[in-house]
């Protein structure tokens, strides 16, 4: 509540002296301020601070302006953080107190660089940078922070924009901070996996191919010990290992040392997780004295199977105990499965080279190197096939003619030309691939292959050339997996985070649209109550009253910029009732034909019997407005509009943009340029205009799309270029039969006593206004700056003829005191006068008057009462 003082001149001795009775009534000095309330922990924090130690000063000395961003950023959702003056004094929201994780309030109230002193040079960037009116953007950036007492890598996404003052010079910086840790840490994982499975491919060896991937394993997970051991008559056997702090154990290990317990486990298949190898129930003493012995706190063993036999294991071990994540223990057993395909893939191209010793032995062994070839792809457990220079299938496996068979339709052959087997559309595209292969190139494409009736897979393939000891390539490997429901499934989850992040955009933007407007229109209204004053009593000469009526025009196109923005946040004011929508539309005949100009035919086809819509006749008016004059900009050289009315029911399970039920379909549609798809939709985007810089907010479109929403219709758009632009507003038929006649103004004559009108705001300029308006309409005008004062003032024996009173006030709305007067004063008239977006808790036979207004908007709604 401001502490403005006004000069008593301008009321009568009975406001005196209700003004100082309401002073003595103010409430507790103590309490937070109004835009410190509804901010949570981080408010109360806030409020609690001794701010006159700071450079900001004591809060009530706090400029608009800082008020304002602090109250806005207190209530938004998602981490928020406001950077005040050149110093950068931190304030933040209880959304970053869980994203800060240990440091939480710590740095509250503190200059931003001091509290993050390894952060300093950025801070001073993003301060630079948003003091000078910049915004800066910066995606996916990594930092540190510390959380549950652990430092813990995180990545994000930081949005700044400058905060302006009241002369519009930025004072402080705004920041929205978005957690990306999710997303980037599964997209480096999936190229971590790619980068070893291309590092795998070139090397030639299984002893190569260990040493690799224990580095690069080691490396990704900080890991004390990684190795790839095999598993053969009871032993394993490490042929190399990458230690960081620990000694090797390269050699000979008996399985029997582990315990029944554990190597039960492992049979199982499953990756066997210890976090603490001295406390986990599953390992026998001499398991855990080996381990110790060893010098492994914690590992993760994952058990690779060959069909039914237990040939290898893949170890990553930590020297102490160690947490392990879900997504470390899918990622070792991914690699595990890479690591014995690699190796097997070795091991079958060292014995296809030992074969070719000279010319005659490669004739005499061609029957055994099929044979061989049969051997490897037989003991690949994936689909695998082998194919010769000439494009034939010299082997394959039992997984691969059964996937060929399940998506084809038949089984392949051995001697087969394999790119034959294909689809006409197919057969070049895999020619190409094994030709690669053939080639010399070891690469992995992906695909879709399959009948063409039936939806085709989507296929990773592999392709491993095999050479002679001369280098040469002698055929390939062909290794295919359908991972059509994996992309499904990674599609779907991309499209549902999407969604989401859109949708916290959208509530985010309600949110700051909803309290931008509540103050707007706290301005708004003794600006235009003024002027519409200045303007009644015709003051002034002639210069000064087109002075006057400018001043007006533009605080109107501020109070309509306001109504379209809280229209496309869907968070408009509302008060359907019962629509004629054919009257209406014939009442705006000729405002619309003036509109369009001489160029345009207006055309109207307005069905019979229209019944009445549930609509707000005002906010349609505007819609209608809204459309004619795109249309218009989309005809410059003329043509025709035509708006049409019928009534639409939508059966249920019908494929309509609104759900079953009886409607009231209007159609705008002009004979303009049209939209291409791209345009269309994208049209009800908020700030989306094809018209030029300083021709259009952008806003339009968007305020009939959320204007339908909240009435629970729906706006749908039919275009396409050089055809005209087709739209059409979906209203809800109103369940009464009749329509609600218009509200009129009735003949109040100036200076005429009306009776005593108690009004109660705790803006006192939007009083002063509201008081004068009234006092121009033969009321005598008693003010009270909050609902408490009010009610103490009738409870004491005043007894007005009219309570007019704002909703949203410090303490008691004024629904709340609305509800106790009506019931101790059931006759008494009240009007609830309301500039915020929400008319949450005011019950819909309320009377309301949305801020700004004018007098006769104002003479209007008390001639209803």
């Amino acid at each position: 509540m401001s502490d403005d003082v006004f000069d008593p001149a301008r009321r009568g001795p009975a406001s005196i002296e209700i003004e100082e009775s309401a002073a003595a009534g103010r409430e507790d000095e103590d309490a937070p301020p109004p835009f410190l309330r509804d901010g949570g922990l981080c408010g109360a924090r806030i409020a609690a601070i001794d701010w006159g130690a700071t450079p900001l000063g004591p809060l009530p000395l706090w400029p608009a302006s800082l008020r304002a961003a602090v109250s806005l950023m207190l209530r938004a959702p998602v981490p928020m953080v406001l950077l005040w003056g050149e110093g950068g004094i931190l304030l933040h929201n209880d959304a970053y107190i869980g994203f800060a994780g240990d440091r939480d309030a710590a740095p509250l109230g503190r200059p931003l660089r001091d509290a993050w002193p390894e952060a300093r040079g950025f801070v001073d960037e993003v301060l630079a940078t948003g003091l000078a009116g910049g915004t800066l953007r910066l995606r996916d950036q990594e930092r540190v922070l510390i959380r549950n007492g652990r430092p813990v890598p995180v990545w994000l996404d930081l949005d700044f924009s400058p905060v302006p003052d009241e002369t519009g010079a930025p004072v402080g910086v705004l920041g929205i901070l978005t957690e990306t840790t999710e997303r980037v840490t599964a997209s480096r994982r999936t190229a971590f996996l790619l980068a070893l499975s291309d590092a795998l491919r070139g090397l030639a060896t299984p002893a190569e191919i260990m040493a690799l991937t224990a580095e690069r394993v080691g490396a990704w997970l900080n890991a004390s010990r990684v190795f790839y051991a095999e598993i053969a008559e009871g032993v394993m056997t490490v042929e190399s290992d990458h230690a960081r702090g620990v000694d090797s154990i390269v050699g000979v290990h008996s399985l029997t040392s582990f315990g029944p317990d554990l190597l039960r486990a492992y049979e199982a298949g499953r990756p066997v997780v210890v976090q603490d190898v001295g406390g986990d129930p599953r390992l026998s003493a001499e398991a855990r004295a080996g381990l110790t012995a060893r010098q492994v706190g914690a590992f993760v063993d994952v058990v690779l199977f060959q069909e039914a036999r237990w040939v290898g294991l893949l170890a990553v071990q930590n020297a102490g105990p160690r947490l392990w994540t879900p997504a470390e223990e899918s990622l070792i057993q991914e690699v595990g499965e890479r690591v014995k395909v690699a190796v097997e893939r070795a091991r079958a191209e060292q014995r296809l080279r030992e074969m070719k010793d000279t010319l005659e032995q490669q004739v005499i062994a061609r029957t055994a190197e099929l044979r061989r070839f049969h051997e490897i792809v037989e003991a690949t457990a994936a689909p695998i096939c082998a194919f010769d220079t000439d494009y034939r299938l010299i082997a394959f496996n039992r997984a691969h003619n059964a996937e060929f068979e399940r998506v084809h339709g038949f089984e392949t052959r051995i001697g087969d030309v394999f790119p034959d087997l294909f689809a006409d559309t197919q057969r070049a595209q895999m020619r190409a691939l094994m030709a690669r292969a053939l080639a010399g190139e070891a690469f992995t494409a992906v695909a879709r292959f399959g009948r063409a009736d039936q939806d085709m897979p989507l296929w990773e393939i592999s392709y491993t050339p095999l050479r002679d000891e001369a280098g040469a390539v002698i055929g390939a490997f062909h290794q295919a997996s359908d991972i059509t429901d994996r992309m499904a499934a990674q599609a779907e989850l991309e499209a549902a985070q999407e969604a989401l992040r859109q949708s916290q955009k959208m509530e985010a933007m309600g949110q700051l649209t909803g309290g931008v407007a509540h103050d707007f229109n706290n301005l708004l209204t003794p600006i235009i109550g003024s002027l519409d004053m200045l303007v009644r009593k015709d003051l002034g000469g002639a210069r000064e009253r087109r002075l006057i009526d400018a001043a007006l025009q533009s605080a109107e196109r501020a109070k309509t910029l306001v109504q379209r923005l809280l229209a496309f946040a869907r968070r408009q004011p509302l008060q359907p009732t019962a629509v004629d929508v054919g009257r209406l539309i014939d009442n705006l005949a000729a405002l619309l034909r003036s509109t369009l100009g001489p160029t345009i035919q207006l055309r109207m086809v307005l069905g019979a019997d229209l019944p009445p819509a549930m609509a707000d006749a005002h906010q349609l008016e505007m819609a209608l407005l809204n459309l004619a004059v795109n249309a218009r900009d989309a005809m410059p050289q003329g043509g025709m509009l035509t708006i049409a009315a019928h009534r639409e029911t939508v059966a249920a399970g019908a494929a309509a943009p609104v759900p079953a039920g009886r409607y009231l379909r209007v159609e705008v549609a002009d004979t303009g340029a049209g939209m291409d798809e791209a345009t269309r939709r994208r049209a009800v985007e908020p700030f989306f205009s094809t018209k030029g810089v300083g021709q259009g907010t952008g806003l339009g479109l968007s305020m009939v799309h959320g204007l339908m929403a909240q009435l629970g219709g729906a706006l749908t758009i039919s275009s396409a270029p050089g055809t005209g632009t087709r739209i059409a507003l979906w209203l809800p038929i109103s369940p009464t039969a009749a329509a609600d006649e218009p509200r009129r103004a009735a003949d109040v004559t100036s200076g005429a006593a009306r009776g005593t009108a108690l009004l109660v705001d705790d803006e006192p300029l939007v009083r002063m206004s509201t008081a004068d308006m009234l006092l121009d309409l033969g009321y005598q005008v008693i003010e009270a700056e909050s609902a408490d004062a009010a009610l103490r003032m009738i409870r004491e024996g005043l007894a007005p003829d009219l309570l007019l009173t704002d909703h949203l006030m410090p303490g008691m709305s004024g629904a709340e005191l609305a509800r106790t007067l009506r019931a101790e004063r059931p006759a008494l008239p009240v009007l609830i006068i309301s500039g915020y977006a929400e008319a949450d808790g005011i019950e819909a036979d309320l009377p309301r008057l949305t801020k700004p207004f004018r007098n006769a908007d104002l003479a209007a709604s008390l001639a209803a009462l």
